[in-house]
């Protein structure tokens, strides 16, 4: 496959399938796009940094569109657009090395577009370095990273597609994690905190390895997370850890196993609540959503959201639950007024 550079702008244009040449190119692209797109993928040779993407979506008959990119983050949910007919979508993607996880392979330089769907049909797509993006930085283990391979999902894979253009998600979450290796680490704090700008989200969610964390030493790093942020001129966000999926005989989640009390007794939620009231942080309890959510579910329904069936993985989501459990989330961004309600996708 070709690859093409862009200094400012670049743009191809492609008619209903990705195999077909357009019946009117894109006066930008000289009429070569097809020859940066090929087999549902376009890259662009970008260096690392926060893009806007412009895609414009239909053809001569109906199409459904999703677009994913980097280490299989969900940029654009599945677009329908009827027969005859153009839509056009807009996101903001951020481009690092390493792609994925702070300390996972480098993965491909540039930017990697995968074009997915049920039907799809991308007729062009436009690439811009981005100017005054808002920035929401996760820090966290393997249920909210860019996990490298199926099934598996970690929630802030899933959350870029329900942000529109203006708002970036840079997810330096990490698996295996707890509070301590990511302040220890320097792959991981001591890279994330320079990153931080002025009015950056910065949203924290350590629990699920802290088994042998004693409640002092959890508090006190939950602290120094806080701290550093707002040291630069960020605002953190803790969040509680998604709940394992472990039922009592009466099909509640009412058990440290589910609610995240470690071996010591160590009530993460309880503690990430205390700290986040006693030193003003914005908090969302995904503790409580999420088992609102895996409760109403009961015990069969529920076991779509992990990998139960998969791999007998109560902790860990599919897609499926990483998406519901990102929209949960991005609710709660909305609520606490992190980002602007019109950079937001809702349904």
């Amino acid at each position: 496959m070709r690859r093409f550079s862009i200094a400012v702008v670049a743009a191809v244009t492609l008619g209903t399938a990705l195999s077909s040449p357009p019946a009117h190119a894109d006066a930008r692209s000289g009429g070569r796009g097809l020859a940066h797109c090929a087999a549902g993928t376009c890259h662009f040779d970008v260096p690392p940094g926060t893009y806007d993407v412009r895609v414009t979506l239909g053809g001569k008959a109906a199409s459904s569109t999703s677009v994913t990119g980097e280490s299989r983050r969900s940029l654009l949910p599945e677009t329908a657009a009827p027969a005859g007919h153009r839509v056009t979508r807009s996101f903001t993607v951020n481009v690092r090395t390493p792609e994925g996880e702070p300390t996972g392979p480098e993965g491909t330089p540039g930017l990697d577009l995968r074009i997915g769907g049920t039907a799809p049909a991308l007729a062009g797509i436009e690439v811009n370095r981005a100017r005054h993006t808002r920035q929401i930085l996760l820090v966290g283990d393997s249920t909210v990273c860019d996990q490298p391979g199926d099934p598996y999902s970690g929630w802030g894979q899933q959350l870029p597609q329900y942000l529109r253009k203006g708002v970036s998600v840079a997810n330096y979450a990490d698996s295996g994690e707890s509070t301590v290796t990511y302040l220890g680490n320097p792959q991981l704090w001591a890279t994330v905190r320079p990153l931080i700008r002025p009015g950056d989200a910065v949203l924290v969610q350590l629990a699920h390895n802290d088994k042998t964390t004693d409640e002092a030493a959890y508090r006190a790093n939950l602290e120094a997370l806080v701290a550093g942020v707002r040291e630069r001129g960020g605002q953190p966000v803790l969040v509680t850890p998604i709940v394992r999926r472990w039922f009592n005989p009466d099909g509640t989640l009412n058990n440290g196993t589910a609610l995240l009390v470690n071996g010591l007794g160590v009530d993460h939620p309880a503690v990430i609540r205390s700290v986040a009231a006693a030193h003003g942080v914005p908090l969302i309890d995904l503790t409580a959503k999420t088992k609102a959510l895996v409760e109403s579910l009961g015990v069969e329904g529920s076991k779509a959201l992990y990998l139960t069936n998969e791999a007998r993985d109560n902790t860990h989501t599919s897609v499926r639950g990483a998406t519901a459990y990102a929209g949960l989330v991005r609710d709660e961004l909305v609520t606490l007024h992190l980002v602007p309600k019109g950079t937001v996708r809702v349904g």
